[in-house]
């Protein structure tokens, strides 16, 4: 029976001001939530991240000593204004 090892993927990224090795960690989402906001205008405004990619930066913490991580996110944005804020 083989057993195979995935080689872990690294680039180098800037982190700081500064180019610093860093690991593409494989993930899998818990689940994506929506975070919605009232404003004041009466408008509603839903929120998503979609996680497409997380680093984590190699020989890099923390102040509580966890490792640093950089992940690369779009949002996604729902709006639904009140009648009166609309474009006629």
């Amino acid at each position: 029976m083989e057993t195979s090892t995935k080689m872990p993927t690294r680039r180098t990224v800037n982190f700081q001001g500064q180019q610093v090795e860093a690991e593409v960690i494989e993930f899998e989402p818990d689940r994506e939530q929506w975070s919605t906001y009232i404003l004041s205008d009466g408008t509603s405004i839903k929120i998503k991240p979609v996680v497409a990619e997380i680093l984590r930066v190699n020989g890099q913490f923390g102040p509580n000593g966890d490792p640093i991580y950089m992940v690369q996110a779009q949002q996604i944005l729902h709006v639904s204004a009140p009648d009166n804020l609309r474009k006629q």
